[in-house]
């Protein structure tokens, strides 16, 4: 029966990768209309997780041959789970990927708003559900699986902020209403379409009277905010707001973008812009401050009221507005000495952090970066390193376009220079977004140079950040491709390095790539992870196992490397004493050891 259950689920994932391939054909193909983003990000989110479904399909494999029970209960259950959201996933995107608001039946876009909200929730839960322990998924590709539920929430959440609530109300006569509330002269209700249970959008489930009584009573009790307290470009609260030349106010940092676009009109006149000046609109800045007051709204902008904190907590008198002008000074000594205060600034205080970059500190840093000025160089970036790690700032940081001039900076700059960009790019990719941007962008074969090649703590930057980045599995190709296997060899079989530990980490995070597999096995590996096993210390041994528990994946020829080279011994001592990791890795690696012998003495049987 256990065979039987393993067929039974392979035979699922294959139709699962299929879709997903599918999925992933159609985003390549592109696609038009209303809803384009939005089945863009769908349908790439989808397409990331073949790696997920490639390893239960490995792992189901190595298990067919042994006669013990192999799926939980829950297992395929989770499967089909996983299953029905995958399916409604594609069938949305057919539907949708097309959608011509200018041409469709009115409410068809209501409908399909409906349907990326319930097919994002659909997903993350069926990904939550899913027991990642029973089939032995590698960390890396759980991380990233972790990363696509992180984005599905914050989709889900989006649809359902993204304009006045919207629900699905269950009626008595077994219709479905869809309602848009909002506060109007009848009430609170404004009915926009009708479902039958025949004609019901597919993956939609419909929401309690008490809920949307309670929602009903949220949407009453929030503050209309002043259509001139909104950004043009983004329809949100300004935090930041300058003004064009044309005289309209916007959010800093979406006109900055729009800017640096090579746009040269105002988005919203459509006239010429006569000069590119952001003029800070300090009359604004402060009514928005007064009404987030009165109305209790909690709102960033009330940062930029505060002052400046000293490195023992003392306030300080000098104004951020000074010397973020000082920044962009005909001076090289005054624009030098404004850099070395925000440097200092940013080192240690959060608040501070927050009020450099609310008070347009970002772009001008980030155009510094270019400076021809060494000096100017390191204190730029060590500036922008200390920003980036408050949260919100590196949004603002991605958005200015930071990470070519980084990524020049890691390749030509000082050493100082070069250590401070690799910590600046790990700390971008602390976003799970970033990750792609960033391996996209010629990072990784210049961190692998500096892995090689740069001081000590130069390279404990690199291997942080090429660690963050290779989470992504579409990374591990383009770190493989730029040499860093044998150079994470190197550190291995050198006496004098200090980072036998980073190194087989990476190595660790590397091992599920096929490219990776293939240069490791190329380098002889093997006997180096032997020895680790043998005898490393026991974070060493669990990553030694975990390296070996890949290359040995459905590869004879390296199970009997392993066989011949003596790793039965140590690997079961690790399975007795080892860390709970080092004991499952053991285990699953002496596992396929016992089904590689049970498959030669079947062949001996035959033979004989």
């Amino acid at each position: 029966m256990a065979g039987d259950d393993s067929t039974t689920i392979i035979s699922e994932i294959q139709s699962l990768l299929r879709l997903v391939r599918d999925v992933a054909r159609t985003t390549a193909t592109g696609f038009t209309g209303g809803f384009k983003k939005d089945c863009t990000d769908l349908s790439r989110r989808v397409a990331l997780l073949s790696y997920l479904l490639e390893e239960i399909r490995d792992f189901q494999g190595d298990l067919m041959p042994l006669d013990t029970a192999c799926s939980s209960s829950s297992s395929p259950s989770s499967l089909s789970e996983l299953t029905t959201a995958l399916q409604a996933a594609n069938r949305l995107l057919q539907s949708a990927g097309s959608f011509d608001h200018n041409i469709s039946a009115e409410g068809t876009a209501e409908k399909f708003a409906f349907q990326f909200q319930g097919v994002t929730w659909k997903l993350e839960k069926a990904l939550a559900n899913l027991p990642y322990d029973h089939f032995d998924i590698s960390e890396e590709v759980k991380e990233q699986v972790d990363l696509v539920r992180v984005q599905l929430k914050r989709a889900t959440e989006r649809y359902v902020g993204q304009q006045d609530p919207i629900l699905l109300l269950a009626t008595e006569s077994d219709s479905f209403q869809i309602i848009n509330i909002h506060d109007d002269d009848d009430g609170v209700k404004s009915k926009v379409g009708s479902f039958t249970n025949e004609n019901l959008p597919k993956d939609l489930e419909p929401v309690t009277e008490s809920t949307l009584l309670k929602t009903t009573r949220d949407v009453q009790t929030s503050p209309v905010i002043p259509v001139d307290f909104l950004c043009p470009i983004s329809l949100e609260i300004i935090k930041d707001p300058v003004i064009v030349s044309t005289g309209q106010t916007y959010e800093r940092s979406y006109i900055q973008r729009w800017i640096n676009g090579g746009n040269t009109t105002c988005p919203k006149t459509r006239q010429k812009l006569r000069n590119l000046t952001l003029t800070p609109n300090y009359v604004l800045r402060n009514l928005i401050t007064q009404w987030c007051t009165i109305h209790k709204v909690e709102h960033s902008t009330l940062l930029t009221n505060r002052r400046l904190k000293d490195s023992d907590g003392s306030f300080l008198d000098v104004s951020i507005e000074s010397i973020i002008h000082s920044l962009s000074s005909q001076s090289i000594e005054e624009r030098r000495a404004a850099l070395s205060k925000i440097r200092c600034l940013s080192k240690r205080i959060t608040e501070n952090r927050m009020i450099i970059a609310e008070s347009g500190g970002i772009p001008i840093l980030v155009g510094l970066l270019t400076s021809e000025d060494v000096t100017t160089q390191e204190h730029a970036v060590t500036s922008i390193l200390n920003l980036s790690i408050y949260d919100n700032n590196r949004g603002l940081i991605m958005l200015e376009n930071a990470v070519p001039s980084l990524v020049q900076l890691l390749k030509s700059g000082t050493m100082e220079t070069r250590e401070n960009a690799a910590a600046t790019l790990f700390s971008l990719s602390l976003s799970d977004e970033n990750k792609i941007v960033i391996g996209g962008s010629g990072a990784i074969p210049a961190l692998v140079d500096l892995l090689e090649n740069g001081s000590r703590r130069g390279k404990n930057d690199a291997a942080t950040a090429l660690f963050n980045l290779c989470i992504y599995q579409g990374n591990k190709g383009r770190a493989v491709r730029a040499g860093i296997v044998s150079v994470l060899l190197k550190m291995l079989t050198d006496v004098n390095s200090a980072m036998v530990d980073e190194a087989l980490t990476l190595l660790s995070i590397l091992a599920s790539h096929n490219e990776a597999k293939s240069a490791m096995v190329r380098a002889q590996i093997i006997p180096n992870l032997i020895d680790f096993v043998k005898s490393g210390i026991p974070r060493n041994k669990e990553n030694a196992a975990s390296i070996l528990l890949s290359l040995c994946k459905r590869d004879d020829e390296n199970i009997g490397c392993v066989i011949r080279l003596g790793a039965l011994t140590p690997l079961m001592e690790l399975a007795d004493n080892g860390s709970e990791r080092g004991r499952r890795k053991a285990n699953l690696l002496l596992g396929h050891i016992e089904r590689f012998r049970q498959n030669l003495e079947h062949l001996q049987v035959r033979v004989d």
